[in-house]
């Protein structure tokens, strides 16, 4: 059942910065106060010479959502580990609700859900593996799918070959004075 507000929309959802893996513990610790939490998390194999284990983590390291609950601000930022509200200006930041159902969705999927570092279009990337292992370019999109774009700064021109993005690492943005060509390019 959704719960709704007088006005009829959803409660808004905040993110909290916590610090380095207190994710748990500020879920817990802030729900024992009766907020409502939400901590997506997935599962990692981790592997030691002796043992492996099967371990549960935060799928966004360092941040816990809160529904609701800004109005009672200070029993947030006083619970152990919880650095501060994500926000803008000064003010709390919402969570766009299709944003959430979408990590919700993916984690409750029973699919193999691992972090991911942010990418955008127009970011310079490393290849991590695979036949382009090591090789650097531009990031970009091309009906749908992933490209990494290589270019020849000499001859004034580029090639594209398409990627998983599964297999890239962000290395930096795209620098200032190729952002012109790429726009125009793209």
């Amino acid at each position: 059942m959704e719960i709704r507000k007088a006005n009829g929309e959803a409660p808004s959802w905040y993110a909290l910065f916590t610090r380095h893996r207190h994710e748990k513990l500020v879920a817990i610790s802030l729900s024992s106060k009766n907020f409502e939490i939400y901590l997506p998390l997935y599962r990692s194999v981790r592997r030691w010479q002796d043992r492996a284990k099967q371990l549960s983590l935060p799928l966004f390291p360092g941040y816990v959502f809160v529904r609701e609950g800004i109005d009672r601000q200070l029993q947030l930022l006083t619970t152990p580990g919880v650095i501060h509200i994500v926000g803008w200006g000064g003010r709390p930041a919402s969570v766009p609700q299709g944003e959430l159902d979408a990590v919700r969705q993916i984690v409750e999927s029973n699919l193999t859900v691992e972090a991911h570092p942010f990418l955008e279009c127009g970011d310079r990337v490393r290849v991590r593996m695979g036949p382009l292992a090591g090789l650097e370019g531009i990031l970009t999109r091309k009906k749908g799918l992933a490209r990494l774009v290589v270019s020849m700064k000499m001859l004034g021109r580029s090639a594209s070959v398409e990627i998983d993005v599964c297999n890239v690492e962000r290395i930096g943005p795209l620098p200032a004075s190729q952002q012109e060509l790429q726009v125009s390019v793209a």
